[in-house]
């Protein structure tokens, strides 16, 4: 009994063993033949850790074929850091065509960086251009204004070469487009006349270009092309009226408020002379009492009285023919 249960036990393992090789027989052979050994035992573990060993088997055969040597654990890793193993295979096979130094290690942190590392090795090969502005961003010009006040509308192509060894930890294209951009602004800028501009649009691209722009960057700049420019409106008159416009509204404001200070001492004067007028009305009506006064008092006489009012009807005669005249 112990016998066939030994032979049942071995015949399943046998069985099982059969399985995993015919199942894995295949990438063995294929591996075998093109000289990227990958033994059955790394192939099975690979199985048994979920790992795509036809990926990994078939990126060992291509970098082998290159003549580039990259063991099947390295390519394993960077598949279970969910990289792109086939990316990054081909990445290296492109770089070492065209004498490019790219080992695996730097290729595996870019990709795991979310750069693409094939495209990085075809721009390094073939630049690229970048528009500057981005269209798609929605601006199509970059404008800025001379010292003359006039508005320039300048568009812009840089070609750039990716730069292998800056492109972990580098700054993306946009950095670019706003580096260009800045300098254009600041090269127009400190132009005397816009007419200079027009004369010699080179100039700008060569204070760009002195500036270092791509350092820090993910990219080598390689030229900066102006693509288009055009005289756009006249800043600095527009300026120039709005400053008059506001300083008419300040003057005529502060008219309004001296106007408006001298109505307000007009009718404290004329108050102040209704106020007099009323003090020597005041006065007036007191004579009668003074004159009454005097008589009781002795200090004034009849004839002194009627010499008073004679007097009084002489200037009031006096002043009736002053008017006539």
């Amino acid at each position: 009994m112990g016998t066939l249960i030994l032979m049942i036990v071995v015949g399943l393992c046998a069985f099982g063993f059969l399985i995993l090789f015919f199942r894995f027989f295949g990438l063995w052979f294929r591996a075998l033949l093109s000289g990227s050994y990958v033994g059955m035992g790394k192939l099975v573990g690979m199985w048994l850790r979920h790992v795509n060993s036809g990926i990994i088997v078939d990126s060992r055969i291509m970098l082998s074929t290159a003549g580039i040597d990259v063991d099947s654990d390295m390519l394993e890793t960077h598949f279970l850091a969910r990289g792109d193993v086939m990316k990054v295979s081909r990445a290296l096979v492109a770089a070492n065509k065209a004498n490019i130094p790219l080992p695996f290690q730097r290729a595996a942190a870019i990709d795991l960086a979310g750069r693409d590392v094939l495209e990085a090795v075809r721009t390094s090969v073939n630049p690229k251009v970048i528009d500057c502005p981005d269209a798609t961003k929605g601006k199509h010009t970059i404008d800025a204004v001379a010292k003359d006040g006039i508005q320039l509308q300048v568009k812009a192509r840089v070609t750039v070469r990716a730069n292998i060894e800056r492109l972990v930890g580098g700054a993306t294209e946009e950095t670019i487009i706003a580096r260009v951009g800045e300098g254009i602004v600041t090269t127009i800028g400190s132009s005397e006349s816009y007419k200079t501009v027009l004369e010699n649009p080179d100039t700008i691209s060569k204070r760009v270009l002195e500036k270092g722009l791509d350092a820090g960057t993910a990219f080598e700049i390689l030229s900066i092309d102006i693509a288009d420019i055009d005289v756009g409106a006249n800043v600095g008159a527009k300026l120039q009226a709005d400053q008059a416009e506001a300083d008419k509204w300040r003057f005529q404001a502060e008219a309004e408020k001296r106007r408006a200070a001298a109505q307000a001492r007009e009718q404290e004067m004329i108050a102040l002379v209704q106020e007099n007028r009323a003090k020597v009305v005041l006065a007036e009506s007191e004579i009668p009492l003074a004159i009454a006064e005097a008589f009781r008092s002795g200090h004034l006489g009849i004839m002194d009285y009627y010499r008073l009012k004679n007097i009084q009807a002489d200037t009031d005669m006096r002043a009736a023919i002053g008017k006539d005249a």
